[in-house]
């Protein structure tokens, strides 16, 4: 299996928008849960290298916004001739981390609202005692113009699986695929 590092930067943006504020991902479209793409014949296995991947996270409220990471626990992919086909992520809910807040400034108490920790909020955004992980699972991957690429998957969090689509670009340089957005 080859390694690859993965990087969604508007994942969790995206995840946001389809729980609470569903005007701000622009880039990005939400429709009901579709089909995987699997593609049998794909030669070329990968497998996400943990470590050096995240996904960078912004989320919106009426009087601002703020923004972090979260890891995953597991993803693999398949190309075919060098193209993405086909992918499936496991995302670790409990690492969701606030980075535009300092320790001591609201940091861990809007960490525990998310994850849905907080004394009170239990049951809020994600819930994370209940629902620890999320997936994406691709379902559809287009080329754009400028070496972007629409990568469309469905995003289950909480139960509630959509299809989302959003724009990244893939590059696979010495057998590193990466995929940003």
């Amino acid at each position: 299996m080859k390694t690859s590092l993965i990087k969604f930067s508007i994942l969790l943006a995206i995840a946001f928008s389809f729980t609470n504020c569903k005007d701000k991902a622009a880039d990005a479209n939400i429709s009901e849960a579709e089909a995987a793409a699997i593609n049998e014949l794909a030669f070329d296995h990968y497998t996400v290298n943990i470590e050096d991947s995240r996904i960078e996270w912004k989320g919106f409220k009426p009087t601002g916004s703020h923004n972090g990471t979260i890891t995953l626990n597991k993803g693999f992919l398949k190309t075919d001739e060098n193209q993405l086909q086909s992918g499936t992520f496991l995302i670790d809910m409990n690492t969701i981390t606030v980075t535009d807040l300092e320790s001591g400034n609201g940091k861990e108490s809007l960490e525990g609202h998310l994850k849905g920790i907080a004394e009170g909020k239990e049951d809020h955004f994600f819930d994370v005692a209940k629902w620890p992980n999320a997936t994406f699972e691709i379902t559809g991957v287009d080329t754009l113009t400028e070496g972007k690429t629409k990568l469309s998957g469905n995003l289950e969090i909480k139960g509630q699986k959509h299809n989302i689509s959003f724009p990244v670009t893939v590059t696979n340089q010495d057998n590193i695929l990466k995929m940003e957005s």
